[in-house]
């Protein structure tokens, strides 16, 4: 009997997964796509060229000393795709500290070149408002600056413990390519870049010539690691009498914030994520921090605002990574 509902085939139910995952939860964000990463670094390369434009300032990308850096940039950016086809075992973790390496390169040197035309579009110096701070914070540059100038000992861990700027990010960027961390290098990354910008902004706000150009009257009895480059190349920069920038002689033109320390927060809050690496980095990143006031001619009012926009950072590339991140690439 045809009509009948008894002999109608019954529908199958539908599969329900096992073990549902939320939705929220897929896919999970483990690092931004090539297309963001490249697009941040464009972005910058666009705003660095329009700020040496406006300030009557170049780079000029034939200059033999110059060639170096964009040779190094430009074989480390083809790592990756000249292993894209092989199978060598390290294939991955080098090709992904490769990137992170690159990227972490070329923004710290547009950084370090954008510094020039804003100090050329700077007006005045804020030395004097960050002197009062410190005064009001009790902390006594010239003090510590005697005391170090005093002692050849100190000065040779201050000096060594301040290039920690370069070797620490070099450390964290490998371990992560290791383990294959992409998401903590990304956010990293990320921090670093945020970081740069708003320090550079507030820069062009607050060029100051560092205290040891500012408290420090008669012969200088120890030179440290930044000299007295602020006052030296600023008013030059202002007067339009330096029309180019060498790559091979960036000197720090940002007293305040403090890029430095800005730097070890950023160190430190990516060291935590860096398993058996944690606490040699901390270490490192807190005797940087130590030696930031002499070696870097900084008061300590630099010193909070760099920590701040640290701290601001990281919150915001924890944003970022978390609203526009992708799922990692098939390996």
């Amino acid at each position: 009997m045809p009509g009948n509902a008894l002999f109608r085939p019954r529908r199958a139910a539908p599969e329900i997964p096992a073990n549902p995952v939320p939705e929220h939860r897929l896919p999970f964000p483990t690092g931004f796509s090539a297309t963001q990463l490249w697009g941040a670094l464009g972005l910058s390369v666009a705003v660095c060229t329009m700020l040496l434009w406006k300030a009557g300032l170049r780079v000029d990308l034939l200059r033999p000393a110059n060639a170096p850096y964009f040779i190094g940039l430009a074989l480390t950016f083809a790592v990756r795709p000249a292993l894209a086809r092989t199978a060598f075992r390290w294939r991955k973790p080098l090709s992904d500290g490769a990137e992170y390496v690159g990227l972490f390169t070329a923004m710290a040197l547009l950084g370090a070149v954008s510094t020039y035309p804003l100090a050329a579009l700077s007006h005045g110096f804020a030395d004097a408002p960050l002197q009062r701070i410190d005064e009001a914070l009790r902390f006594h540059w010239l003090a510590w600056y005697e005391m170090v100038a005093a002692h050849p000992s100190l000065q040779l861990l201050g000096a060594a413990a301040y290039q920690c700027i370069y070797v620490i990010p070099a450390a964290l960027l490998a371990g992560f390519a290791i383990r294959g961390q992409r998401r903590d290098a990304h956010h990293f990354l990320a921090s670093f870049w945020l970081a740069a910008l708003i320090t550079l902004t507030l820069y062009l706000f607050m060029p100051a010539v560092g205290p040891l150009s500012y408290l420090w009257k008669g012969p200088i009895p120890y030179m440290p690691s930044s000299a007295i480059w602020q006052e030296q190349l600023i008013p030059v920069l202002r007067a339009h009498r330096m029309g180019q920038v060498n790559l091979d002689q960036l000197r720090g033109l940002v007293s305040a914030p403090s890029f430095h320390t800005a730097s070890v927060v950023l160190y430190i809050a990516a060291a935590w994520r860096s398993g058996p690496l944690r606490w040699p980095l901390i270490g490192l990143s807190l005797a940087m921090l130590v030696s930031i006031p002499v070696e870097g001619t900084h008061y300590l009012a630099d010193m909070i605002i760099g920590a701040a926009v640290a701290l601001a950072a990281v919150l915001a590339a924890s944003k970022l990574i978390g609203r526009y991140g992708t799922a990692a690439p098939a390996a």
